[in-house]
């Protein structure tokens, strides 16, 4: 199976995915390639592919990042990597998530670790 993600720059998304999910993209693929591949499980793969248009609108399928870093530390090291906040639904007691979007613009979630959960549990 593999999840693919509709981008202008295949080479750059998957750079900056390969640093959010701290796994390699393959070493076959090179700046300016149509496709580009980070794997992500036996047979699984997460798929940049090169495609002419923009993103227009909220995406349908995204990603929730469940780290094991506790969430607004993962924020942060996320926006440094290059993302930007979107829409923001952590709360005061320490409960939701961060919403935030990769350098094209496609959304993603960010959790609370299995140790924020255990806490507010």
């Amino acid at each position: 199976m593999n999840i693919a993600v509709d981008c202008a720059d295949p080479y750059r998304l998957a750079m900056f995915w390969s640093q959010v999910l701290d796994l390699p993209v393959g070493g076959e693929d090179t700046p300016g390639d149509d496709e580009i591949g980070i794997r992500i499980g036996d047979g699984q793969e997460l798929l940049f592919l090169k495609v002419p248009e923009t993103k227009t609108v909220k995406n349908r399928l995204h990603l929730c990042l469940r780290p094991e870093i506790r969430r607004d530390e993962e924020v942060e090291r996320l926006l440094a990597a290059g993302a930007a906040v979107v829409d923001d639904r952590r709360r005061p007691d320490g409960t939701g998530w961060a919403v935030l979007a990769d350098p094209e613009g496609n959304e993603f979630c960010v959790l609370r670790s299995a140790e924020e959960r255990a806490a507010t549990s």
